[in-house]
């Protein structure tokens, strides 16, 4: 259902003025151009053990010590020594802070820090730290002060590395910078590197999707998806008239019965279902954390999304709203995601039919088949409506094949269509909050890659609306939502018994709610081997990919959005 509106958003002007390059990012260009882009420009950051070792060996210098005279002052000076000095330069167009600026004779000498250990290289570093510390000294002299020399502290082997400021490495530290804010200026992402050792380190190697990005271009197998998943989970709290504090790291869930206590670096999202109060320093520090919040109806509807400033990359947003106003390519990507949902529903129902190779059976896998082949061929929003309605109604015409028999003996389980506002019976009840709990998930994860969740392709913007998210979990439907249902059911984790009536209206009772959460949660964490770059990867993350990929795929690095296919 996509939009008819037209949008013409001119690019950025070459000459927009571009800020301050800050000294660290000098370094990470001549490391890796797209690395610099994606941390400077885009605001993309990821923690590894590699950046925490590093903050750790800064937390001394960080906290400052000693005054750094001025320039003029400095010859009628003794030695001194000035710890966390910020500096910038206009002319040169870079801004850094100085680890450690030592005062000798009248000149200044910076010394920059590193964790690790001294390499045994003829220059005594390597390139890119060799550049950031002529980078500080270049600031230093713009700033009126002699410069000698540069070093480097190698925290691991407690060495200390002279380097040798000369002209080469000048001319190269300034064009590093000028590079640098050329790209910035003009908004361009630099290619991945191709097949690099320095990925399999980089902790940002899941947001640049460096060797996904090259199996496209170059049908190279990609390495596994590195670093690993972070072990941070969603927190849910559904205790009507819960408490959620804050002490010290620590966040306070009160209830009647007991107190519970969650390390905030555990959170990876906190979902507040119904009537459940939240401290302000409590959301302060998980805002500081960048943790979402996400405030949730009693039944689990989503009701609003809490987050930090935001994600800065604007060009995925850019690129979002370009194709969303663009009705020919709505209409491909519409396409393309409901043909992916048939075909996962017509796997699923085929592997989970529990009453052996039936006609019916039969019949209804080759109508899905040509449905999802039609589907890609659809000339118009309307025809590629009928074909998902039919699909759907063939789909849960035998959705109750997939319970176990036990399960099917139960007339509360009976189910022949799906029904919504309201869920008319217990399937429904857990279908209904399969899909809002996975609409929570994707509405997080594009939040998190920098999408707008509310601007679709193909399902309309409406008002508090998560068109984009309810678009992405379409493959998703039967491989999170329909097979938690399966599973609480058929492993006797909800029951007949588990529901309450109001009205025309059937909803879990807390008890099972909670069950149906956490057996969702169970999902998400299950690795799978990705269909399409062989590696394995949990759930939670793969939603993660498919989005980095959706972004890669509107930039143009790659042509075609590749979904998520199970077999």
């Amino acid at each position: 259902m996509a939009a008819q509106l037209t949008l013409d958003l001119p690019a950025p002007p070459a000459s927009a003025e571009t800020p301050l390059v800050p000294v660290r990012m000098v370094n990470e260009w001549i490391y890796c151009p797209r690395l610099a882009f994606l941390e400077w420009v885009d605001g993309e950051w990821a923690d590894s053990g590699d950046t925490e070792e590093g903050r750790r060996a800064h937390v001394r210098l960080d906290a400052g010590g000693g005054k750094l005279p001025a320039a003029d002052a400095i010859d009628d000076r003794p030695d001194f020594a000035a710890r966390s000095v910020t500096l910038a330069s206009e002319s040169l167009g870079i801004i850094g802070k100085i680890d450690l600026v030592e005062g000798e004779d009248g000149t200044v000498t910076p010394v920059d820090t590193k964790k690790g250990k001294r390499p045994h290289v003829a220059e005594g570093a390597y390139e890119p730290e060799r550049v950031q510390v002529c980078a500080q000294a270049l600031i230093l002299e713009d700033a009126g002060y002699r410069v000698s020399d540069g070093a480097i502290w190698y925290a691991g082997s407690r060495e200390r590395v002279h380097l040798v400021l000369d002209e080469e490495l000048r001319a190269r530290t300034k064009a590093a910078i000028a590079e640098l804010r050329l790209a910035a200026a003009a908004g361009r992402l630099p290619p991945p590197l191709v097949d690099s050792p320095k990925c399999t380190r980089c902790s940002l190697a899941g947001i640049c999707l460096p060797d996904e990005i090259a199996f496209f271009r170059r049908g190279l197998p990609p390495r596994p998806l590195n670093p690993s998943a972070d072990t941070a989970l969603p927190l849910h709290v559904q205790e009507p008239g819960a408490r959620v504090g804050k002490s010290g790291e620590v966040l306070v869930i009160e209830t009647k019965e007991r107190k519970t206590e969650v390390p905030i670096g555990d959170v990876s999202e906190l979902i507040l279902h119904g009537p459940v109060s939240l401290s302000t320093p409590a959301l302060g520090a998980l805002l500081r954390e960048e943790i979402p919040v996400t405030y949730a109806s009693t039944g689990s509807w989503v009701l609003g999304h809490t987050v930090s400033t935001g994600h800065k990359n604007v060009a995925i947003r850019i690129a979002q709203y370009r194709t969303a106003f663009d009705a020919r390519q709505c209409l491909l990507i519409a396409r393309s995601l409901v043909a992916a949902k048939i075909r996962n529903a017509r796997v699923f129902l085929r592997r989970n039919y529990k009453a052996g190779a039936d006609a019916t059976r039969e019949e209804t896998l080759e109508a899905l088949l040509r449905l999802a082949e039609r589907a890609p061929h659809a000339s118009t929003e309307a025809e590629l409506l009928g074909i998902e309605g039919e699909a759907a109604a063939r789909y849960f015409r035998l959705f109750a094949m997939m319970f176990g028999e036990a399960a099917r003996d139960f007339p509360a389980f009976a189910f022949d269509k799906r029904t919504r506002r309201p869920p008319a019976d217990p399937v429904n009840a857990m279908l209904s909050l399969g899909y809002s709990l996975l609409t929570r998930t994707w509405l997080t994860v594009l939040s998190a890659v920098g999408f707008d969740p509310y601007l679709g392709f193909y399902h309309k913007p409406r008002f508090g609306r998560p068109a984009l998210a309810l678009d992405l979990m379409e493959p998703f439907r039967p491989i999170l939502a329909d097979s938690t249902v399966i599973q609480v059911v058929n492993n006797g984790e909800v029951k007949p018994e588990d529901f309450v009536t109001a009205g025309p209206a059937v909803n879990l009772k807390p008890h099972a709610k909670r069950a149906f959460i956490a057996a969702y949660e169970r999902r998400l964490d299950q690795d799978v081997t990705h269909p399409v770059f062989g590696y394995r990867v949990s759930m939670r993350r793969l939603l993660e990919v498919q989005a980095r990929l959706l972004a890669r795929h509107l930039a143009g690095e790659i042509d075609e959005y590749p979904h998520y296919l199970v077999r």
